[in-house]
């Protein structure tokens, strides 16, 4: 059997050389026993890409006996670095799949669309492009970029940039042919919004209009020639009831979207507080609500102009009236403060839809009775009524003409400008398909 050699070997005393020589293998035997003994009694050392380790020699906290490092037990969650636990050769939180390849099981495609020939004659505006997405989107849907199989679409202004199957290319390419083929001058959009206090108007005008189906619902749809909707809107115009809100010919170009709003805002008293000049003891804290409508129209004409698609969304809000509600507030003096704050009783409606029709015709949307998207004023504020009792008279079928009119150059007609009395600020999102 072996034996272990002696921790301290004895050596010739011959020497004084030899004495010094025992001397120091002692004291490095030792002072390695002690090392030993306090590593296996604070257990093993951290790995280097533990916690303490990991911080910089800067950022270790300075307090404490001989430099005492807290341990990770005594550190707050929010102040403990993470370990990297990242085991495969990929960035944070993922790993390189396929050799960093794309996926093709699906027969994926790469391919690239030029898109110059359009956006270069928008120099006006700012992200051309993004109708290009906006509308590819539209006719493909949302879920086909974020379900299976793989595929990615992104824009800039000089190209599309597409990885997805040869199918869903070919819809791609039609959608992308409209704008690059199609007519780049700008068009006109003619708009008219009218309201009519009682929706008989369609048993005169039904059979000059060809009824379509709507999705949304309370939404009727109607497709008219030009010579019928001359004489729906002359039949409309001979009534007592019927106002005409807006009517506006919109210059566009393909594809891009165009807003229009007339709003106003209404004040009320949403609030009572303590007043901090002490008298009067309580203070009203009044809100406003914008009243009225705002729309978007978004035409995309065919390579051959016969073909208009065309997404529309309007929105109206209408205060129908202020619903009072009376408060009891207590005064120093033990006695009451009576006061009250109103609550406002909106009527609304949303619409927001896309239409295909022949280009040469002229769509009519009514939105059946609802709020009326125009309230009418007092020509003197005295005499304003329904400011006075807080309600609004409002309510209408409101109809909506849509006709394409062709190139601006050909329409000699002058624009008016389209009242932006106040608009409401809208948070980007990603409900415009």
């Amino acid at each position: 059997m072996r034996r272990n050699p002696p921790l301290f070997a004895s050596a010739p005393a011959a020497t004084p050389g030899g004495v010094r020589t025992t001397a120091i293998i002692a004291i490095a035997t030792i002072a390695m026993l002690i090392s030993t003994e306090s590593i296996f009694a604070q257990g093993m050392a951290l790995p280097p890409s533990s916690v303490s380790r990991s911080q910089p020699p800067s950022t270790q906290p300075q307090g404490g006996q001989g430099g005492f490092m807290p341990r990770a037990a005594d550190t707050p969650p929010s102040l403990q670095a993470v370990p990297n636990q990242n085991t495969g050769v990929g960035g944070p939180g993922g790993q390189l799949s396929s050799g960093g390849q794309l996926p093709r099981g699906a027969g994926q495609e790469h391919r690239v669309y030029d898109l110059r020939s359009y956006t270069g004659y928008l120099t006006s505006h700012d992200r051309p492009h993004q109708a290009v997405v906006d509308w590819i989107v539209r006719e493909t849907g949302t879920d086909v970029w974020h379900t299976e199989p793989f595929g990615f679409m992104s824009a800039d202004r000089d190209e599309l940039t597409v990885y997805h199957t040869n199918e869903m290319h070919q819809v791609i390419a039609g959608i992308v042919d409209r704008f690059v083929a199609g007519d780049k001058d700008p068009q006109v959009m003619n708009l008219k919004v009218m309201t009519v206090g009682n929706p008989n108007w369609r048993s005169r005008a039904h059979a000059l209009m060809q009824h379509v189906n709507v999705q949304s619902p309370g939404i009727q749809a109607w497709l008219l020639t030009k010579e019928n909707a001359a004489l729906v809107m002359n039949l409309l115009r001979q009534r007592t009831d019927v106002r005409q809100v807006q009517a506006v010919d919109l210059i566009m170009y393909n594809g891009q979207t165009e807003k229009l709003a007339s709003t106003r805002g209404r004040n009320y008293v949403i609030n009572v507080k303590p007043s901090p000049a002490g008298w009067p003891p309580y203070e009203p804290e009044t809100g406003e609500i914008q009243e009225g409508y705002q729309l978007e129209l978004s035409p995309l004409l065919s390579v051959d102009g016969r073909t208009l698609d065309c997404v529309i969304n309007a929105n109206i809000d209408q205060v129908d009236k202020f619903v009072p509600v009376e408060l009891d507030l207590p005064l120093p003096n033990q006695q009451v403060h009576r006061t009250k704050i109103e609550v406002p009783q909106l009527v609304s409606w949303r619409l927001h839809e896309r239409f295909r029709w022949p280009s040469d015709m002229v769509l009519l949307l009514s939105c059946g009775v609802v709020a009326s998207p125009d309230r009418t004023q007092s020509a003197v504020p005295f005499l304003d009524f329904g400011a006075i009792t807080g309600t609004t008279a409002g309510r209408a079928d409101a109809l909506m003409f849509v006709e394409f009119r062709g190139k601006a150059s050909q329409n000699l007609t002058q624009v008016p400008v389209a009242p932006q009395i106040s608009s409401r600020v809208s948070a980007p999102n990603r409900g415009r398909y």
